[in-house]
């Protein structure tokens, strides 16, 4: 029989509902999160930060650390950065209010996803508390406290897997990339999630950049996006379809560059007039 008190009656319009439920002693206190490094964020830049980096994390627990977003605070400097072995994404900042000491934690991505759909709802600074010696984060909102564990582990050195030179750069409007992506990507289904970057010059500076999707069964398509500037020499690359999109997503609106130094190489994808993000992604492997 439920413990007195502890039964819920609901009743609406025609229906009566009874559930029961447990003493509100036995449940569990929130964790406290006293110490640590402490700053205060406004929800902005968080939230689009999250956004641009988190979903590239891992989905399966085969590393756990790659389930995580790298969250690291010194001074104003905010960085946020996940990664899932194929792909990598970097997304810095700068704070209006410095942290009160330098620190770096890998925070699991769902609970930064659950920081991200919180700070939606609020315009006031977030204000966060990390305690790498607890393995504890604490965010408290206007009318919500989270408090979630820290994942264990060192996360990847991930400035070394950035190209820091390349041989063709290509900037061109990220709603003409996506039209394109979204083109291929029907055949691309069917055709192993491939697509195919092709970049050519065109008149002066521009150029144009054909993608491109095969399937042995259905066909084939392709679709052409203006370059507007390119930088070195022509170029081809392919790509998990699935990451293209991705990208293009984060990147939302205006311009961005996509640099290769090679087929076989990693492709760095950014905004083309910002330092803030960076998007790295392995290529595929095709015959030409």
């Amino acid at each position: 029989a439920p413990v007195a008190g502890t039964v819920l009656h609901i009743t609406c319009g025609r229906s009566v509902m009874q559930l029961n439920g447990a003493a509100a002693r036995d449940f569990p206190p929130l964790p406290r999160v006293d110490e640590g490094a402490m700053v205060s964020i406004d929800p902005g830049p968080l939230r689009a930060g999250i956004g641009m980096v988190a979903f590239t994390a891992a989905t399966d627990d085969s590393r756990p650390v790659l389930t995580g977003v790298e969250l690291k605070m010194s001074g104003d400097d905010l960085s946020l950065a996940a990664a899932d072995g194929f792909r990598l994404a970097v997304f810095k900042e700068k704070m209006p209010r410095s942290a009160t000491e330098a620190v770096d934690v890998i925070v699991p991505a769902k609970t930064m996803l659950e920081v991200q759909r919180l700070a939606g709802e609020q315009s006031a600074p977030i204000r966060i508390t990390l305690s790498p010696e607890k393995g504890r984060a604490h965010f408290r909102f206007d009318q919500v406290e989270m408090v979630s564990q820290l994942l264990q582990g060192n996360f990847p050195n991930y400035e070394q897997l950035i190209p820091d030179r390349y041989e063709t750069r290509a900037v061109l409007e990220v709603d003409d990339f996506k039209r394109a992506t979204d083109t291929a990507a029907v055949f691309a289904r069917d055709g192993s999630n491939i697509v195919r970057l092709e970049m050519a010059a065109g008149d002066g500076d521009a150029g144009l950049m054909q993608v491109s999707a095969r399937a042995e069964e259905l066909g084939n398509g392709a679709r052409e996006a203006d370059i507007k500037t390119l930088d070195g020499a022509d170029a081809k690359i392919a790509f998990n379809v699935r990451y293209l999109r991705d990208v293009a997503h984060a990147l939302g609106k205006g311009e961005m560059a996509i640099e290769v130094t090679n087929s076989s190489s990693p492709g760095v994808f950014r905004p083309a007039d910002s330092e803030r993000y960076v998007h790295v992604v392995m290529p595929m492997y095709v015959q030409w």
